[in-house]
């Protein structure tokens, strides 16, 4: 029991919890970001490729549309 456990947990923060930070850090920094943040955080996410997968057709982070008046 203990080790379906600690597959449940290991599974769910490698398809879960790391992407999902992952992408949260990647929509705060990716107009900022230098070469060697840019190049690490590409080999986390490809790394983390199935978790994100699986988790980019619930995430949105296109630009809002904008409200201009005339």
């Amino acid at each position: 029991m203990l080790v379906a456990a600690l597959y449940l947990v290991l599974g769910g923060t490698y398809l879960l919890v790391v992407p999902g930070l992952l992408f949260l850090y990647l929509r705060a920094r990716w107009y900022t970001a230098g070469s060697v943040e840019r190049s690490f955080l590409y080999a986390l996410v490809f790394a983390f490729f199935p978790g994100m997968l699986l988790m980019s057709p619930f995430l949105n982070f296109r630009p809002r549309k904008r409200n201009l008046a005339s």
